[in-house]
């Protein structure tokens, strides 16, 4: 019998993550079942609880996954104000609004989220906060703000970015939907002025 090698347990974790990934942000939680996730990995269902205990702990993980990596970009951004403004335009521009699945997972899970129970809950706070302190620390810093204006201005853009993306996708209109980036883009830029 063949033995896999010792990291191929923590390869296919990670295969299982980036495919469940794009699946619930494209899908949605309640609208990807285990067999879809599965599948998209390349895997059967029975691989599925080697790794997870339930769907719950899966969303979980992937929430957990899917917030470090907006946490590390967001670290990875220039000093200063251009890295936000510069991480603004990306994240209100059509593109990130069209590539849900490619996308940040609040705005296109946080509905569900709230539905999901402690587990998923616990996971996303302990992310968001991760991503709410790296924006503040950067506002405390590059702006000298007092560290409790910098994290409600670090609440108060990602707020805005997350509902205006969340709207400009909900809206049929083109012309609608680029007004209400503008707006969040204008909206977001206020929030860095110092």
């Amino acid at each position: 019998m063949a033995r896999y090698a010792s990291d191929h347990k923590e390869a296919t974790r990670r295969r299982i993550l980036d495919a469940a990934g794009r699946r619930l942000k494209r899908d949605g939680i309640d609208g990807a079942g285990i067999t879809a996730l599965m599948s998209d990995a390349g895997l059967t269902n029975g691989a599925f609880y080697a790794h997870f205990d339930s769907k719950a702990d899966l969303v979980a993980a992937v929430v957990t996954d899917q917030l470090q990596t907006q946490a590390a970009a967001i670290a990875e951004l220039p000093a200063g104000r251009e890295g936000l403004t510069d991480y603004v335009d990306w994240y209100l521009s059509l593109d990130h609004r069209d590539d849900v699945a490619g996308g940040c997972p609040s705005a296109a899970l946080l509905d569900e989220i709230a539905r999901q129970g402690a587990e998923v809950a616990t996971a996303y706070q302990s992310g968001v906060a991760v991503i709410i302190d790296e924006i503040a620390l950067r506002l405390t810093s590059d702006w000298s703000l007092d560290a409790s204006v910098s994290t409600t201005r670090a609440v108060g853009l990602m707020t805005v970015l997350m509902s205006s993306l969340q709207l400009a996708r909900a809206v049929a209109d083109e012309t609608v939907a680029q007004q209400v980036l503008t707006a969040g883009i204008e909206n977001a830029r206020a929030l860095l002025t110092s």
